[in-house]
């Protein structure tokens, strides 16, 4: 299902507050109960939130696992991620970082690079890679998602449609055992299809547990990668579908 832009507004407000009713939604984007009412039918379909009296609430298992909490997990895997991804990353070169704990910590181990021009639409990378003078960072606008710090919507994707970079590095919430990329949010979802199309060099960065867990959006295919930096080897079947597709996979 393609979203509206007004889909998705709705939708990232359902997420960040647990649920909406349909007259507070029909006032914020002037319009009538019925086109709302409309609008959450579509997203109840589509299978991402549940129609209750009055309004709708995040389906059960759609929503993803609370910013703060993501920081705390998997830490030594991360922290082992992007070092790996890191060493990968050149000194004197372009790259996007997006949304993610994980490219959280890629941003911690480019601290000491030279000479980098960082892209990002997450502020707390922004505030990381701030520390190192070497490093120019800019910052997309759009509309800041105030639990992770990060920054969505069509002002953020045209802002990234401005730049082509030497490398993307991007985070997932979840992997699929057929390699398609799966996120939450499908405001960010478009956001990272843009920023992948405007870089010459692509990678994802995600600990094992990614293959554990479910998300409803597809981003798109290992296939489409130049590679993925993980901490353990790729289930067999994956590993030899990456090496079909010419994607690498660096472990850390």
């Amino acid at each position: 299902m393609a979203l509206s832009f007004r889909q998705g507004e709705i939708l990232e407000i359902a997420r960040s507050e647990g649920r909406v009713v349909v007259e507070d939604l029909a006032a914020r984007f002037s319009v009538t109960l019925q086109t709302i009412r409309r609008d959450l039918g579509e997203l109840a379909e589509a299978g991402l939130l549940d129609r209750v009296h009055g309004g709708a609430v995040v389906r059960a298992g759609v929503a993803n696992t609370a910013w703060a909490e993501r920081q705390r997990q998997n830490l030594e895997a991360k922290a082992a991620i992007a070092a790996a991804c890191a060493a990968l990353i050149p000194d004197n070169s372009s790259l996007i970082l997006n949304i993610g704990t994980t490219t959280e910590a890629v941003a911690r181990a480019l601290l000491g690079h030279r000479n980098l021009t960082v892209v990002t639409n997450n502020l707390n990378v922004a505030n990381i890679l701030a520390r190192n003078e070497s490093c120019e960072v800019m910052v997309a606008g759009g509309a800041l998602r105030r639990a992770d710090g990060g920054l969505v919507g069509e002002l953020t994707t045209q802002f990234f449609e401005q730049f082509k970079v030497d490398l993307a590095v991007i985070g997932i919430s979840a992997l699929d055992a057929d390699g398609d990329l799966l996120d939450f949010d499908l405001a960010e979802v478009r956001v990272a299809r843009t920023i992948l199309r405007q870089a010459r060099r692509r990678l994802v960065v995600a600990d094992a547990s990614k293959l554990s867990r479910h998300a409803p959006v597809r981003l798109g295919s290992l296939s489409e990668l130049d590679g993925i930096v993980t901490d353990q080897p790729l289930p067999e079947a994956l590993a030899a579908a990456c090496q079909g597709w010419g994607t690498e996979v660096y472990l850390a």
